[in-house]
């Protein structure tokens, strides 16, 4: 199933690439057309707790998955 656009999402595996972390929560914003034969890719933005915008992320589809209702978020402070 194609998540939606504009949907809350979350991280299931570290992507160092990324600044991104297992369980970090960001916004799925746009899909990347699919190269041949490749994955494909969809462009997060990511927030502070505070909802300010820090950067955005490109990653595979792979790499993140709609939230449950069974999971609770955590905090973690930002690599300097």
């Amino acid at each position: 199933m194609k998540l939606d656009l504009y949907q809350r999402v979350m991280v299931n595996r570290d992507i160092p690439s990324e600044g991104l972390r297992q369980g970090d929560i960001a916004w799925l914003v746009e899909y990347l057309e699919r190269p041949t034969n490749g994955e494909e890719y969809g462009v997060l933005e990511i927030f502070n707790v505070l909802g300010e915008s820090l950067r955005i992320a490109v990653v595979p589809l792979s790499s993140i998955e709609a939230l449950r209702q069974d999971q609770v978020p955590s905090l973690r402070s930002l690599a300097s």
